[in-house]
């Protein structure tokens, strides 16, 4: 890859790195204790993912998480501990939004001719990571704030589940939307 088309790339991911962070200010509802619905907020780094690889999808929402940790702050953790703070660290914030980038590795299996089912699949997949991490910060991080008598894996299944099931349908809606509507959006893939 040459430099012209490696600036290319970095300034592209740089725009849909600042939509992304825009569209995730946009937030339709926004849960009491962390995580919000928002207008298709994940759409642009599962984008750079499928058209230019792992590598730049990762380095993308490794950018969010950290846009995400400044712009939307560190929640006080029932803890209150270093532990656990660094925990909701990683599993809130570093490993979900950086996950975004890994929808090349489930969609590119399925080839051309399977392109809008690979895609659709890399979109629910990388959702389907990022709930997995913010569902066990809430079962290790936050399920000792459950003292109604339900446990913490319920509490974090239930609570996560609510916003990032609604997260996951806009999101593969919208990136459906942009398939059949705009293809060449995803011509690079790969």
């Amino acid at each position: 890859m040459n430099n012209t088309n490696k600036t290319r790339i970095l300034a592209e991911c740089a725009v849909l790195v600042a939509l992304g962070t825009i569209l995730a200010q946009i937030k339709i509802y926004e849960m009491p204790n962390g995580g919000s619905i928002t207008a298709a907020s994940m759409v642009p780094f599962i984008l750079i993912s499928l058209r230019h690889g792992p590598r730049w999808g990762l380095l993308s929402g490794f950018a969010n998480s950290l846009l995400q940790m400044l712009l939307g702050g560190l929640w006080p953790t029932p803890a209150g501990t270093a532990t656990a703070m660094a925990l909701e660290v990683v599993l809130d914030y570093l490993v979900p939004f950086t996950a975004l980038g890994l929808a090349w590795f489930f969609a590119k299996p399925f080839g051309e001719n399977k392109k809008m089912q690979g895609i659709l699949f890399g979109t629910v997949c990388v959702c389907m990571l990022r709930f997995l991490a913010h569902f066990l910060s809430g079962f290790i991080v936050w399920g000792s704030i459950t003292n109604d008598g339900v446990g913490a894996i319920v509490y974090s299944l239930t609570y996560n589940g609510s916003f990032m099931s609604v997260e996951t349908v806009i999101t593969v809606i919208v990136i459906g939307i942009l398939y059949k509507s705009a293809p060449k959006l995803f011509k690079a893939m790969g």
